[in-house]
């Protein structure tokens, strides 16, 4: 078998080294034979700069890299190009580190291309004399390749004097791409995040969103093919059902896809499921956008939006789900179309996804680290054992936790709220492969819904009402699932925003014969 190519990100170095490589030439092809003006957006470690490498040596015309992959005998390869690229990464989180990087990328493309520009501290004229003088050298247009073109603003939106200030230093650099079209072959960006044509690109309305292109959906990432056939002798004796709920579920409409980086650390660390493309990163914005607007974590597992979020946005006017989508925190789980307009109902892609980041909340935002595990690891015995007169205290001395600040600066209004999102944060971030918040039933819809086993367990939860284990009982929520499980518990919880805690816990055992 092939080495696995672990955080290698340049096409010439799998193919040199052997290493595996997932055929997307055709796919590459479609893209580059067909448009000019190119943005994807996708989240990060999904493999964004191996797509660039390889148009790159496409470009370049070096066909000795492609042979056995479906672009072989497809391209002309003795037609070659310039080819600029561009990667932002290292430190951004100034404007003079952000010109300082421009300018060493532009020195490291006027060495690879053999040209010179005549002001070389000046990044914006440099640009405009770089691809000037390569297609005067090389009698060719130019291609431009900009990778995470976004990354000087997105790591600074905790510091917005800083994000604003990289932003214009941006639209001032990509501005020159625009004076330059009859010099240019090809343009290719990436990013995470949609920022509007208008903030950043200054006029540059020729430039085609293809990240919601059904025919480039498959571009990055690895299909449920892919993992049944070329990855197959790597997975021998997994559960690739499981593998699937943990790590598939990327909707770019196309196939629903998996993230490289998860299924070659899974591989790599014997097939332990944990949660790999998490922990790389997850910026401390999202944790304010989310302080800012008191969210109901249990909203995100179906959460309805128009078209119009999933699209562009200001830095002066974050959304929080936008961000969300389009980091890959949610994906789009099903599109309802009603007359001319599309609605789009967005959840977290996997597993993996919604336990790391209902945990990420939890330990930033609502309770301590330690306290946390303390809890999940009860919850999960408790619901194993249906032990629910234990889970009783547990909830109990869940809510006693909760710093009192919590409550009072940040939920007012909005107890039901937060009582639903540490509720649900502790069940999702606890290890359970299934639970549904808001699951719908011929009676309404089931506040959360959590399964082991061959058992199911139906909370409702009200605050300063009553009548939460008689609203289950009344409206037969259990009913949908008397034909699969063969013990179901249904719970009613109550909470008093006073004490702030659970005042009233019933719970019932339905006899599947119902």
């Amino acid at each position: 078998m092939k080495k696995l190519p672990i955080g290698i990100q340049t096409f010439k170095k799998i193919i040199d080294g052997d290493y595996l490589y997932i055929d997307k030439t055709q796919d590459i092809y479609e893209l580059i034979t067909n448009n000019s003006y190119v943005f994807l957006s996708r989240p990060r470690r999904f493999g964004k700069s191996l797509l660039v490498s390889t148009i790159k040596e496409i470009f370049e015309g070096n066909k000795k890299l492609f042979k056995g992959l479906y672009i072989y005998d497809k391209w002309d390869w003795e037609d070659r190009y310039p080819v600029i690229k561009i990667d932002f990464y290292g430190d951004l989180r100034s404007p003079q580190s952000l010109e300082k990087n421009i300018l060493h990328f532009l020195k490291q493309n006027q060495k690879n291309l053999d040209v010179e520009c005549d002001d070389i501290n000046e990044y914006d004229t440099c640009f405009k004399e770089l691809i000037e003088k390569s297609y005067e050298k090389y009698q060719k247009p130019v291609v431009i390749l900009i990778d995470e073109y976004d990354k000087a603003i997105l790591d600074n939106l905790d510091q917005m004097e800083v994000a604003h200030q990289n932003r214009e230093i941006l639209r001032a650099f990509y501005s020159i791409i625009k004076g330059s079209d009859r010099y240019i072959k090809f343009v290719f960006l990436t990013g995470v995040s949609k920022f509007s044509k208008a903030s950043i690109f200054s006029g540059l309305n020729m430039l085609e969103d293809i990240s919601l292109t059904p025919k480039f959906g498959n571009i990055c990432g690895y299909t449920q093919n892919d993992i049944e056939t070329t990855f197959e002798p790597y997975l021998k004796g997994v559960d690739l059902e499981r593998l699937k709920a943990w790590y598939n579920g990327y909707n770019f409409l196309k196939d629903r896809v998996y993230n490289p980086f998860n299924i070659l650390l899974f591989i790599k660390n014997e097939y332990k499921f944990k949660n790999y493309w998490f922990k790389t990163g997850t910026p401390n914005f999202l944790i304010q956008l989310f302080k800012q607007n008191d969210y109901n974590l249990a909203e995100f597992e179906n959460l309805e939006v128009s078209e119009e979020i999933l699209d562009s946005f200001e830095i002066e006017d974050i959304s929080l789900e936008t961000v969300m989508f389009q980091s890959g925190y949610l994906t789009i789980k099903e599109i309802e179309e009603i007359g001319d307009n599309y609605f789009y109902y967005l959840s977290f892609p996997n597993i993996e996804v919604k336990k790391s980041f209902n945990d990420y909340i939890l330990s930033n935002y609502f309770v301590k680290k330690n306290q946390k595990a303390k809890v999940q690891i009860s919850l999960y015995k408790q619901i194993a054992k249906s032990d629910l007169d234990g889970l009783e205290q547990t909830l109990k001395s869940l809510f006693a936790s909760i710093a009192y600040n919590n409550f009072t600066n940040n939920y007012i209004e909005n107890y039901e709220g937060f009582y639903a999102s540490v509720f649900y944060a502790y069940f999702a971030g606890a290890g359970f492969d299934k639970i549904i918040a808001e699951d719908v039933t011929n009676g309404g819809r089931v506040d959360l819904s959590v399964f082991i086993d061959d058992k199911v367990y139906i909370f409702e939860l009200k605050v300063n009402q009553s009548g939460a284990l008689e609203q289950i009982r009344e409206k037969k929520y259990f009913e949908k699932y008397i034909a699969d499980y063969s013990e179901i518990y249904i719970i009613g919880v109550e909470f008093d925003s006073q004490s702030r805690n659970v005042v009233r816990y019933e719970w019932e055992k339905i006899s599947p014969k119902i």
